[in-house]
């Protein structure tokens, strides 16, 4: 037996508010919408995965949702381009990962990272 995906689901009242977000800013298409769910995904392949915290590494909460993307000062520019608080700034972590914190629109705490070869 394998595990083939692990789905995120969030709920909320208004589905049509992820796309501002997950879409425009991460870059993320729709690739299912039912009117009362829309899912989101890359064209890139990953393991499922699945992390049990204690909390977020260098004194931080634990976030909801982890992203890893291929391009994160872009996403952090658009975030601050739409005026988005940053929870925990831009920064490079001792284990290997530059990443900074953001909600999304549903309220869930957002760790966007990339792994960082200059980090050690």
């Amino acid at each position: 037996m394998a595990v083939k995906r692990i789905v995120t689901n969030i709920a909320t009242d208004n589905v049509d508010r992820a796309a501002a977000f997950y879409r425009d800013i991460l870059g993320l298409e729709i690739v299912m919408d039912q009117g009362w769910i829309q899912t989101f995904a890359s064209d890139g392949n990953a393991a499922p995965q699945i992390s049990i915290a204690s909390q977020g590494g260098s004194g931080t909460a634990t976030p909801d949702i982890s992203i890893e993307v291929d391009n994160l000062e872009e996403v952090y520019q658009r975030i601050v381009d739409r005026n988005l608080p940053i929870e925990y700034d831009l920064t490079t972590e001792p284990w290997g990962v530059r990443r900074f914190y953001v909600r999304d629109p549903f309220g869930r705490l957002l760790n966007i990272l990339t792994h960082d070869d200059r980090a050690s």
